[in-house]
């Protein structure tokens, strides 16, 4: 197994420590939940750069990579609804849960027909949005314990801590189902019998 390969599979080793550091409302829980994080988007840049740089690209990284990335944002946004203090709404992420389940379902549509598609611009977008979003929400988590914690401040009364995660996962939703939508407008032809 090549070392690309190996960040991969380390990437998605991180998922339940992310998600047991989250369980907790706690700012040390929180924050190294958002550290986790961090390094797992990471290691996502760098197993594609290693992979691309020593031509090591496998079927196995091609799908192994975006099934990691899949159940680390997936594992955040689950996480995200459970978490009252964020007001994120069920619909949001399962839209966007929902999304990534039809794209691969018609990559591996394509995939069945010997057909390569590649990643759009508009999902690469999205994934960016989605991670930069997941970041500035566990950092206002992290914010929020804090000012708890060491001051007694409930954020509540600081919109800016109270409405931004909303505000991001809205944009998210909306980012993500416009790049699904093109996605599925642009190969159509794929459920199509020829």
């Amino acid at each position: 197994m090549n070392l690309a390969n190996k960040i991969t599979l380390f990437r998605i080793t991180l998922v339940p420590f992310f998600i047991f550091f989250m369980i907790y409302n706690n700012f040390y829980m929180r924050l190294w939940a958002l550290i986790i994080f961090i390094i797992a988007s990471i290691t996502d840049t760098i197993d594609g750069y290693l992979a691309r740089k020593y031509g090591t690209i496998t079927d196995f990284g091609k799908f192994m990579d975006p099934l990691a990335d899949k159940l680390l944002v997936s594992a955040a946004l689950i996480s995200f609804v459970e978490i009252k203090e964020l007001y994120i709404p069920a619909w949001m992420v399962t839209a966007i849960i929902s999304r990534e389940f039809i794209i691969t379902g018609i990559r591996t549509v394509a995939t069945s027909k010997n057909i390569v598609i590649p990643a759009a611009l508009s999902g690469k977008f999205k994934t960016t949005f989605q991670m930069i979003a997941i970041v500035v929400i566990l950092f206002i988590l992290c914010t929020n314990s804090a000012l708890d914690r060491y001051f007694r401040i409930d954020y509540t009364t600081i919109p800016l801590l109270r409405l931004t995660p909303f505000i991001l996962m809205f944009i998210t939703t909306i980012l993500t189902l416009v790049s699904g939508f093109s996605y599925i407008f642009k190969h159509k032809y794929l459920f199509t019998d020829k």
